[in-house]
């Protein structure tokens, strides 16, 4: 037997599974109230770029990989934000379009003057010179610091989290998915 096999006391003859303790599976989406909490908390902590993030997010359903890469041209022309943007997804290599309502276009103006961003800047850049926008692991890390401040258990929610959040919310509305495609895709 080799070294790793044998009757070595350090190693437990049971594994334990890497989802013990932890919440795993779907990611519950946000409510009406939380989403409130969270905006009112960055408003007053003046959390300029926090909040064109967390509003964005909501507006847009889009994964974090997607989120994270957005450019300012992306949901701009020139010095205007758009009312509707139109991204490619990362996974499915299909367009997807998205209104920016009026809340989220003001957070995104503001936070676009403080930081100085030009067109082809991304809209979070990284503080780090080695990447060129924050990391979806920092993404997260944001996110679970949203749902703590007001009380929420970090480990039920996550930055699939605000891309749920909407449509739950207009499901709850309308009591149907909302999916339709001038809604969310647009057909190829």
């Amino acid at each position: 037997m080799g070294a790793c096999h044998g009757n070595n006391q350090s190693y437990p003859s049971q594994h334990e599974p890497w989802k013990k303790g932890k919440l795993v599976g779907q990611k519950v989406p946000l409510r009406l109230k939380d989403i409130w909490a969270i905006r009112v908390r960055l408003q007053l902590g003046e959390r300029v770029r926090e909040l064109a993030l967390f509003n964005l997010a909501i507006d847009s359903k889009l994964r974090s990989c997607d989120l994270v890469k957005l450019r300012v041209r992306d949901v701009s022309h020139g010095d205007r934000i758009s009312a509707r943007a139109i991204v490619m997804q990362q996974k499915t290599q299909r367009p997807v379009q998205f209104e920016i309502t009026e809340q989220t276009e003001v957070s995104l103006a503001a936070w676009m003057r403080c930081a100085g961003l030009k067109l082809d800047d991304f809209l979070f850049p990284s503080r780090l010179h080695c990447s060129p926008h924050i990391s979806t692991r920092q993404y997260a890390r944001i996110v679970h610091c949203w749902v703590q401040q007001i009380g929420l258990d970090p480990a039920a929610y996550g930055t699939h989290t605000m891309r749920r959040t909407k449509a739950s919310l207009i499901y709850r509305r309308t009591k149907t998915s909302g999916r339709c495609s001038c809604f969310w895709d647009i057909p190829s």
